[in-house]
């Protein structure tokens, strides 16, 4: 037994350091390789068909010019297809080919790439391209480009499969079967009716399982999840998160099938929308990349740079509002900046915290109202705590590092823990108060930018601190 045991140790522990030596292959210098190689086209293309396209299309990103072109000549237009799903940009790399190559390449790509892909070319070259597509093809993208960006419309794709609900279950495996030559997403098949208005989802292995006798309407789930073109993508994204589906319908006001939203596009669309709230949150109007010009960047920043300068110089006249105590009084500029960086931290907090829970759709007024009560109480709380604590360490620094005595030194440390305690109170309220105020009246919560919340909360802490010195120090302790 202890011999077996041995063994099995053994080979555990070989299997464990042949996997530490286990290194991921590099693909792209593999296909870098292969296409500055001296291989002839066709074997050239045989070979890069080993290969995922979104390898690919990383590995395009590091050849120049004229290499691209030799792979725009060499792989066929379903690869390039293939390939330009996975570029963040393709527009650029359209405008290397010639125009009866890209038109052909546009036909091949799901209908919303397309219709992205096209929004960002030129005008006039544009218009050129989408003569030369199909007559089906450009009137599909034209349906999504009707769509504003915003809208869950403008991210469909046609790639679906729909039948009449009328038909047998054998009429119907036939029909799949047509339609899955030219579209290849089948794992829910839609039925609709003769004015093509949306009954419900089929399951493949539904479809594919059941008897020829059995009546399509019972295998039609009328219960399946769906959503309409006009709808917003951000709430639709709350509608959809909670489903796992691979394709969910889209419809028009009428409730015709128009497309589907597929998950790669529910995905896509949840980490634009969280790059957007996380540009607001930092203070930006928009998203930036490293490819961005300087001009355009400045505009992005300079806006709320404008709104943030003016509310710094209120800070700085309410803080010349206080000038004399701060000359009677110079040591409690020594601890300014303690005040208002827990006070912004609080806000920062309370920001964060309500537009998570502002992602509910369905929050009801009282929820609301116990949310700001919570972080009211949070803020009290923790400002009670750490107001006790500098109470104690300020006072003990004074006395003894800065020479004064008791009573001065913990009168200020006083002053101070209770600044904080009130400060800190009111940062979490107004942290929670702002968010709430712009979803009230119809915009982004994510507007309320860390920024925004940490310059108001700069505001309240030198009111409450310079205000809680003027009122204990001065006028009740009369230590100036």
């Amino acid at each position: 037994m202890s011999h077996i045991y041995c063994n099995i140790t053994e080979r555990i522990n070989n299997t464990a350091d042949t996997d530490e030596t286990v290194e991921k292959p590099d693909y792209e210098s593999e296909i870098l390789e292969i296409i500055r190689g001296k291989y002839s086209p066709k074997a050239m293309f045989a070979k890069l068909e080993d290969y995922h396209a979104n390898d690919i299309a990383e590995a395009m990103e590091k050849l120049n010019v004229q290499e691209r072109k030799k792979i725009y000549r060499i792989c066929s237009t379903g690869m390039l297809a293939e390939i330009f799903e996975y570029f963040d940009d393709a527009s650029n790399y359209l405008n290397e080919m010639d125009m009866q190559k890209a038109a052909e390449v546009i036909s091949e790509l799901e209908t919303d790439t397309a219709a992205e892909i096209l929004r960002k070319i030129e005008k006039e070259k544009r218009a050129a391209l989408i003569e030369l597509l199909p007559q089906e093809t450009r009137q599909q993208i034209q349906l999504i480009s009707a769509f504003d960006d915003d809208e869950i419309g403008s991210r469909m794709t046609i790639n679906y499969i729909s039948i009449q609900e009328s038909l047998s279950v054998k009429q119907a495996m036939k029909e799949l079967i047509s339609q899955a030559k030219q579209n290849d997403n089948i794992s829910a098949i839609f039925a609709v009716d003769e004015q093509n208005e949306y009954s419900g989802a089929i399951s493949l292995k539904d479809l594919i399982t059941a008897d020829a006798d059995v009546p399509l309407d019972d295998l039609i789930q009328t219960s399946f999840p769906y959503v309409y073109a006009h709808e917003m993508t951000a709430d639709c994204i709350e509608k959809l998160k909670d489903y796992s589906e691979d394709n969910i319908p889209v419809l028009d006001n009428s409730n015709r099938l128009l497309g589907v939203i597929t998950a790669a596009n529910i995905i896509e669309a949840v980490d634009d929308e969280m790059g957007e709230d996380y540009a607001m949150l930092a203070g930006l109007t928009a998203e930036e990349d490293l490819k961005e010009p300087l001009k355009d960047s400045m505009k992005k920043r300079m806006p709320w740079l404008l709104i943030l300068l003016a509310l710094g110089m209120l800070v700085s006249g309410v803080v010349g509002v206080f000038e004399k105590i701060v000359a009677q009084l110079t040591i409690i500029m020594a601890f300014q900046s303690l005040i208002l960086d827990m006070a912004g931290n609080v806000g920062t907090q309370s920001l964060a915290v309500t537009i998570r829970v502002l992602m509910d759709e369905n929050l009801t007024g009282s929820q609301k109202f116990r949310l700001v009560v919570k972080e009211m109480k949070v803020g009290l709380a923790n400002g009670l705590i750490l107001g006790v604590i500098s109470f104690l360490l300020i006072g003990l620094y004074i006395m003894f590092f800065k020479q004064k005595d008791m009573l001065f030194s913990f009168s200020v440390s006083g002053c101070i823990g209770v600044s904080l305690l009130l400060a800190m109170m009111i940062s979490g309220t107004v942290g929670t108060l702002i968010p709430l105020f712009f979803k009230k009246i119809k915009v982004d919560p994510a507007v309320a930018s860390g920024p925004l919340i940490t310059t108001i909360n700069d505001l309240v802490a030198v009111v409450t601190y310079y205000g809680m010195s003027w009122i204990l120090l001065f006028n009740v302790l009369h230590l100036a």
